[in-house]
């Protein structure tokens, strides 16, 4: 600073404003090295005295400003060092003055206005970084209510590594994000205009790190294993065990909220997995030592090989599997490893299904068999198709290939075995070879039973067809349809036509007069029943104002061509085609079972669209047939050598003839039961699930049969609900803090909550993270997550005891902390509920972070 620079600077102290009842101004200035001291006189200021203080004046000086002349502004130079308060003379009317420096350091102190001398030295320690006015800026700009040593150590810190605020916390997670990288930035500017060895002071201090290793790869791998060690069941390794803090509160929830930091959390976490060598010790401990623990993903890896070797080898434990893979839900690296966890829990619902069942499909008569595989059996295909869906996207598959087979076994060679059978000799013995069974719906019936009386009654309704949607799945979607939307949803199923393939299939959901094979053609009262406006023709002969469209059209509608296109229409059948469309060819069948939860997809967005842009009340969702598939490749025994070759109709599932045949291992039915009596045309099928042996790819996947997969033709019915009433509102369950206490007084507390309604039908269920934050919203907590989805009538299934893992930090005991409670599914709104605590925690150390 000039001395021009330290004229105007001063002319400006003295022209400030006087307040707080001031009758002058006063300004020190401490010169220590006598920069200015043969400039002094020079300086001039109107009405201001100048006056040399020296170690020999003290007295002097005090006497000449309280009493020789109290009215004059005054500039008291002294070549001295500033006393520190102690032995400070004036220190009195120095706190009622201004001090003006010419050196950097308190320069900046008065800025940022320290008052606190003492801090000087620790502002000195950063003079290379000050001397920079972008860091400098950064720094002012934090706006540091109060300064100490430990303060400045931090706010320099996170200047440093660019933090938006003051936190120890955020320097850390910046500092370990770019650890991924070639070159660590940050950690390189502490280096250069930082302090290292305060940087590990304050790891000590706030961590307990002591090791003599001073590096950020030894501090992640401290704060690791300091982490594990909270919730590991088992004693450490003793090569561990210096890693560990006294006081691990801290490293516990830095990790935890550093997880967040999804990617930089993965790579160090593993490399420090390697380095300590995990996986050689993980097969060594039980799995319910470290069931709770996701600190590295060895403990994931571990549990999915583990639970897939118990089911191999027969091991039937299966609540317990279940609730280690719902625990696992909850993990940090659940998202990577959710369909290997995925696989496991389908597989243990179909294992699970056949113990229940006693590994026996008993006989029954065929209607009764028809409603079995409704209510219990349906759900062995349904766990089948979601063990695939899962599996197929699984990393780990070299982990799945021996669960793989135990499951093709069961269901193939078990499952679809013994339902075949028992389901053979039902409709054999029941039907005498007439296809209908008493007492069953039929599908050629639907329009009649379903749709006529919306149409008596001027009724408007939408019937979607979506091909091959067999009864598992569509119960599938109608769960998903119900707790979407407020309205109703029912489902029902009739027996489908045989042969259950899609041109009779699609043709007997229309009305009709009559029906008619025309060599392998459907037609309808005259009309091909495959062409859709035929279809269109035939709707609006018999119901009047109707309409038939193919989804591929409608699928990109705006509202407005919605209505174009529906308005004044009171039968509307919509044909969508996406699980036959892939199951029927080779190349893509393999996809099928993805196919089916593209399926879901369209068609509850479908819904949504008629809903809203048609104002749509009455929904009817069917198919035309279902399917049987199997991953597994058929071997000859499944294939029927058929003797004839002059059907009408020749495929891998049903032969239609016209006549009866009698080929072994197949059963006929006449087809009069819908093409009309001395129809003279039949069907044959084989017995079970197997093939008519022909030439050519794509096996797996196939209809047309007599299985209860293939004829079980199900109904859903959406009743959209728009009125007032909340009788069909859809709504989370309820999760409630129990616990009595609203006061915490140790580091490490459990808090119980209770999941107050099961779920079921309109209550949905609820993921909520949980942490404790200050009234600033500063979270001082670990994170817990708590999956509300019990369906258990027994209060003490629903209550769930998290632990809470405090920060090592001060704690106002006058002050409100709160327990937050987030749903996790929000966008916006993401508080659930909140609880005001009080926190009175006495630490040893007592600086948080």
């Amino acid at each position: 600073m000039n001395l021009k620079e330290v004229q105007q600077t001063l002319m400006e102290m003295f022209a400030r404003p006087l307040g707080d009842g001031k009758q002058r101004h006063i300004v020190f200035w401490y010169d220590e090295a006598g920069e200015f001291q043969e400039d002094i006189q020079g300086l001039s200021f109107e009405n201001v005295r100048i006056w040399e203080m020296k170690q020999n004046n003290l007295f002097a000086t005090k006497y000449e400003i309280e009493k020789v002349d109290p009215t004059s502004h005054f500039l008291i130079y002294s070549v001295m060092a500033k006393p520190s308060p102690r032995e400070d003379w004036l220190l009195d009317t120095y706190k009622y003055s201004f001090e003006f420096a010419t050196d950097k350091i308190t320069v900046i102190m008065r800025d940022l206005g320290v008052a606190d001398d003492s801090l000087r030295s620790v502002f000195k320690k950063y003079a290379k970084f000050f001397n920079n006015k972008d860091r400098y800026a950064l720094f002012s700009s934090y706006c540091v209510e109060k300064y100490t040593e430990q303060t400045v150590d931090i706010a320099v810190l996170s200047a440093l590594c660019k933090c938006t605020y003051v936190s120890l916390e955020e320097v850390l997670k910046v500092l370990f994000r770019n650890e991924c990288k070639e070159t660590n930035k940050y950690w390189e500017s502490i280096l250069k205009f930082g302090n290292e060895e305060t940087f590990w002071m304050l790891m000590e201090k706030v961590f307990g790190y002591q090791l003599s290793e001073k590096s950020l790869k030894n501090l992640f791998t401290f704060f690791s294993i300091s982490h594990l060690s909270e919730s590991f069941k088992e004693e450490l390794p003793s090569t561990w065990t210096p890693f560990v803090a006294r006081n691990v509160t801290n490293s516990v929830v830095f990790i935890d909220h550093f997880m967040n930091n999804k990617e930089e959390y993965e790579v160090l976490s593993d490399k420090i997995a390697e380095r300590i060598n995990v996986e050689k010790y993980i097969p060594n401990w039980e799995l319910t030592s470290f069931i709770g623990c996701d600190t590295f993903r060895y403990f994931d890896f571990h549990i999915i090989n583990k639970l897939s070797t118990d089911l191999v080898e027969g091991l039937e434990d299966f609540e317990t599997y279940k609730g280690i893979v719902n625990q696992r839900r909850k993990s940090h690296w659940y998202p990577i490893y959710k369909y290997e966890l995925g696989a496991i829990y389908w597989a243990i619902s179909l294992l699970e299904k056949v113990k229940d069942l006693e590994q026996t499909i008993p006989y029954a008569e065929a209607e009764d068999m028809f409603k079995s595989y409704c209510d219990s059996y349906s759900f062995i295909d349904k766990a089948y198709r979601k063990f695939y869906v899962a599996l197929d996207k699984v990393n780990l598959k070299e982990q799945f290939h021996d669960l793989r087979d135990v499951i093709e076994n069961i269901y193939t060679n078990w499952y679809l075995n013994e339902l075949s059978i028992q389901w053979s000799k039902a409709i054999e013995k029941n039907l005498n070879n007439k296809w209908e069974i008493i007492g069953l719906p039929q599908q050629h019936q639907f329009f009649n039973n379903q749709i006529k009386s919306h149409v008596i009654k001027g009724e408007r309704v939408f019937v979607i067809i979506s091909d091959a949607l067999r009864y598992e799945a569509a119960k599938e979607l109608s769960e998903l349809l119900n707790v979407e939307r407020k309205g109703s949803t029912e489902i029902s199923a009739k027996q489908g036509v045989l042969p259950s393939y899609t041109d009779l299939g699609m043709a007997s959901l229309l009305p009709f007069q009559e029906l008619n094979l025309v060599e392998d053609s459907v037609y309808i009262d005259g009309l091909k029943a495959s062409n859709t406006e035929n279809r269109n023709s035939v709707l609006d002969r018999h119901a009047g104002d109707a309409i038939a469209v193919q989804y591929k059209d409608v699928v990109d509608y705006n509202r407005q061509q919605y209505r174009d296109v529906f308005t004044g229409k009171k039968v509307i059948y919509i044909y969508h085609n996406t699980i036959d469309a892939n199951g029927d060819h080779a190349v893509t069948e393999r996809k099928v079972f993805d196919a089916v939860n593209e399926t879901f997809n369209e068609l509850r967005e479908l819904v949504n669209n008629l809903i809203n842009h048609v104002s749509a009340s009455t929904i009817y969702i069917t198919a035309d047939h279902g399917f049987l598939y199997q991953r597994s490749s058929l071997e000859s025994y499944d294939k029927v050598i058929k003797t004839i070759n002059n059907a009408i109709i020749d495929n891998r599932r049903f032969l239609v003839t016209k006549q009866a045949e009698d080929i072994q291992g197949t059963l006929t039915y006449s087809m009069n039961y819908i093409l009309g009596d001395n129809s003279d045309t039949y069907v044959t099928v084989p017995r079970g699930t197997e093939r008519f042996a022909k030439q050519g790819s794509g096996a797996n996947y196939v209809h047309g049969g007599a299985m209860l997969q293939e004829i079980v033709i199900p109904v859903i019915k959406f009743k959209n609900d728009r009125s007032k009433t909340t009788k069909n509102d859809i709504k989370k369950v309820d999760v409630q803090l129990t616990s009595l206490t609203r006061k915490i007084t140790n580091s490490i507390t459990y808090l119980d909550f209770f999941q107050t309604e099961k779920v079921e039908d309109k209550k949905v269920p609820l993921r909520l993270k949980i942490y404790i934050s200050d009234e600033e919203g500063n979270r001082v907590s670990n994170e817990n997550i708590i999956i509300a989805d019990k369906r258990s009538d027994k209060p003490d299934d629903r209550t769930f005891k998290e632990k809470f893992v405090l920060k090592s930090m001060t704690y106002d005991k006058t002050k409100r902390y709160y327990l937050i409670l987030e749903d996790e599914e929000e966008s916006v709104e993401k508080v659930y509920n909140k609880y005001p605590f009080t926190i009175d925690i006495t630490f040893t150390n007592d600086f948080g972070f």
